[in-house]
């Protein structure tokens, strides 16, 4: 028999587009409002993450470095 092992590529893209499918029904269901509200929760969730993250990057680079003279 020709079988392929479990996990196969044609295997996991076909599930990917049944899980594609599944998220444009819920998308359908719920409502253009809710998914758009959703969307943008996710957009300033992601955003705070990326501001919490490079926040304490920034305090390390703003302090003043002494200027020396030459003799």
């Amino acid at each position: 028999m020709n079988c392929r092992t479990h996990g196969s590529k044609p295997t996991l893209a076909l599930w990917m587009l049944v899980a594609l499918a599944d998220l444009a029904i819920v998308a359908t269901a719920a409502g253009p409002i809710t998914m758009l509200l959703v969307v943008v929760g996710l957009m300033v969730l992601a955003g705070g993450v990326y501001v919490a993250r490079n926040l304490p990057n920034r305090a390390a680079t703003t302090a003043e470095t002494p200027i020396r003279r030459r003799a």
